[in-house]
């Protein structure tokens, strides 16, 4: 399990209103202000929303050739004849399905995040689960494919529900380990939403361990990242959960 916090006000989390002198209204709204969670600030080092796409989809055009022709060699080197009938299409076949298997390296978590971030007072939990996972082990350049389950507490802001399932596509559809991915949804949130807490969980089947190595067919890796209340406040973090699993 991974679990990776800091946490710090928010900008624009400092008290408004009338401070220590403030009397009726203003004084009852510093007070709310006071209560209120603080923003939960995403680790450093993490890797964020905002970063650059590795891959364009001109460098899949322009790199398709390439991608063939390295499948051609891997042919060959299994003791295979790549001009045989079966396996004639075969590298080019192979080398589109890679970079869609890819795809996420062409896409950026903020195109999808800009114009699905809405002010809501809204401050209960709010959880998408059994998100559909598919990705590459970097290891082996085998699959991993699984569940995700996401909750986060707003601080204001919101996010469209379908735009989790986005940011688990746009992570997952990379070279990837467990733990990374996971921390890196988390991250993304965060970094988004500015919300007091993130929770994310993720269950997954490693053909690694399944087609090879110690061939456990039902093995699973459970990894989490708890960020703000989720790892601070137990309740809140035995709340998303036990909803998760209900």
């Amino acid at each position: 399990m991974e679990t990776s916090q800091q946490t710090q006000h928010g900008p624009g989390e400092q008290e408004e209103g009338g401070g220590a002198g403030g009397s009726g209204l203003n004084g009852h709204m510093d007070a709310l202000e006071k209560r209120r969670p603080p923003a939960v600030q995403a680790p450093p080092g993490a890797g964020g929303w905002r970063e650059d796409r590795t891959r364009s989809l001109e460098d899949n055009e322009t790199c398709l050739p390439a991608l063939a022709a390295a499948y051609t060699t891997i042919l060959r080197g299994l003791g295979e004849d790549p001009q045989r009938q079966g396996l004639l299409k075969t590298p080019w076949r192979a080398a589109t399905a890679m970079q869609f298997f890819t795809k996420g390296y062409q896409e950026k978590i903020i195109d999808v995040m800009n114009d699905a971030i809405f002010d809501e007072d809204h401050d209960e939990m709010v959880i998408v689960k059994d998100i559909d996972m598919f990705s590459m082990c970097e290891h082996h350049l085998v699959p991993i494919f699984g569940r995700v389950h996401i909750g986060y507490l707003p601080n204001k802001r919101v996010l469209g529900l379908s735009k989790l399932a986005r940011i688990v596509e746009i992570y997952s559809r990379r070279l990837q380990v467990q733990e990374r991915l996971t921390k890196q949804i988390a991250v993304a949130i965060t970094e988004a939403l500015q919300p007091t807490g993130v929770g994310v969980v993720i269950e997954a089947t490693h053909m690694c361990m399944v087609m090879r190595g110690v061939q456990k067919m039902n093995s699973k890796t459970v990894t989490s990242t708890m960020l703000g209340v989720f790892r601070e406040d137990p309740k809140t973090r035995d709340e998303f959960l036990t909803l998760i699993r209900s």
